[in-house]
């Protein structure tokens, strides 16, 4: 069990707070971890794992001009990706990650083990951090979730509420 899994588990829970969370790169790792902390139905509603563009456009709706301009591995469609889940789910906290796993899939500008994550609030705001492993696609997909986590707890230490 992740300790920072089971720190957001908590945290959510003490303070009535719901998280659903819109995957990529991660392919579904972040749910598992958050899911592997028992009693984690009280605070996450689920996710969605939208791999390709179509799923990120068709369930998250994220604008396809946003996908075509700026890239699926982008800080706007993971914000489009974390808003997204969190209204389909009604949750209070929606997170969303995007990235390039690798091994292929890199560019000059997006080497492989970018990673973009933002955490979506009710009240519009957004907190996003870029991140960029040297890993293989294991580490990079663990090293990502471990990361959204880190994101949530920081977010939740933050905003005291």
């Amino acid at each position: 069990m992740s300790a920072a899994a089971d720190e957001v588990i908590r945290a959510l829970t003490k303070r009535g707070l719901t998280l659903a969370v819109a995957e990529s790169c991660t392919g579904g790792l972040i749910g598992h971890r958050l899911t592997n902390v028992p009693g984690s139905s009280a605070c996450f509603l689920g996710g969605v794992v939208a791999y390709h563009d179509r799923a990120k456009a068709g369930i998250l709706g994220v604008d396809e001009d946003v996908l075509t301009r700026e890239g699926a591995v982008s800080e706007a469609v993971a914000v489009a990706m974390a808003r997204g889940v969190r209204r389909l789910l009604d949750a209070d906290l929606g997170v969303g990650v995007t990235g390039v796993a690798g091994p292929s899939g890199g560019t000059a500008e997006k080497p492989v083990g970018t990673v973009f994550m933002v955490l979506a609030d009710r009240s519009g705001e957004t907190f996003a951090r870029q991140c960029r492993w040297e890993g293989d696609r294991e580490e990079n997909k663990a090293r990502s979730a471990q990361a959204a986590l880190e994101l949530v707890r920081a977010y939740l230490v933050e905003h005291p509420q």
